[in-house]
């Protein structure tokens, strides 16, 4: 039986992280709210699912379905789909570890989020440029760089060799630091480019991770949705300057 992922048709976003994972294990999925209205696609049928789970909705999408187990949220997705598709080691410990960095790529993806809506989400960016600006220099100078030192160190100090997040092989870490570069990149070209200058190693797995036959397939399909202002990762060159 095909997992079924429900999440915004028309952007990347944060089902972007279980997609690649998805992807990359060669996991039978169907994107739901991507199919055409009469087989039960569409926005409003989503945000209908949402509200008709009777014990344990979920609060928004992402969320999957397999059989009669509903999961929100991105890490507790990938926290159980690791195993099932093969993306996460054997081990209680590197479960663990590998959920720990899901997470930490969670706090940097809120973090970004934040810069383009410092005041409130139900605000337009419009309605707090002064904030957005002030907390996007703060985001670009220092957040950017500690975050990237520390999956630095965790490449560095990968007992297995630098090559992987988590042991010798492809784990959900791996696509999803990936996925968090790339909206970095678009996002804030010039601060990203500035901190990896000082992280090769997380230059080279991401350029490892982007070559993956599956991976580069995807990235090339036109099921992978382009970076846009309506998703976590929005380009306004006056948040990063130079």
């Amino acid at each position: 039986m095909a997992y079924e992922l429900h999440y915004w048709p028309m952007i990347q976003g944060r089902g972007e992280f279980v997609r690649l994972a998805l992807e990359q294990a060669g996991a039978e999925y169907i994107d739901v709210a991507r199919l055409p209205h009469e087989a039960g696609g569409g926005i409003e049928a989503m945000m209908d699912r949402l509200e008709d789970e009777p014990l344990r909705p979920p609060f928004a999408p992402p969320f999957l379905r397999d059989g009669d187990v509903v999961v929100g949220q991105t890490a507790a997705i990938l926290l159980y789909l690791g195993p099932r598709i093969g993306l996460v080691g054997a081990s209680e410990a590197d479960r663990v570890w590998t959920h720990q960095i899901q997470l930490t790529v969670a706090d940097m993806v809120a973090e970004a989020h934040d810069t383009h809506h410092p005041v409130g989400v139900g605000l337009y960016y419009e309605d707090q440029k002064p904030e957005a600006l002030r907390r996007a220099r703060d985001f670009g100078d220092n957040r950017i760089p500690k975050f990237f030192a520390w999956f630095e160190r965790v490449l560095a100090r990968n007992p297995a060799g630098p090559d992987h997040l988590v042991g010798d092989a492809v784990s959900y870490a791996d696509t999803s630091l990936f996925q968090l570069v790339e909206g970095l990149r678009y996002a804030f070209p010039n601060a990203t480019a500035r901190a990896l200058d000082a992280t090769p190693r997380i230059v080279a797995h991401v350029e490892r991770v982007g070559r993956l036959p599956r991976i580069a397939a995807y990235l090339a399909s036109e099921r992978r949705r382009p970076f846009s202002e309506d998703g976590v990762f929005r380009s306004y060159p006056e948040l990063d300057e130079n």
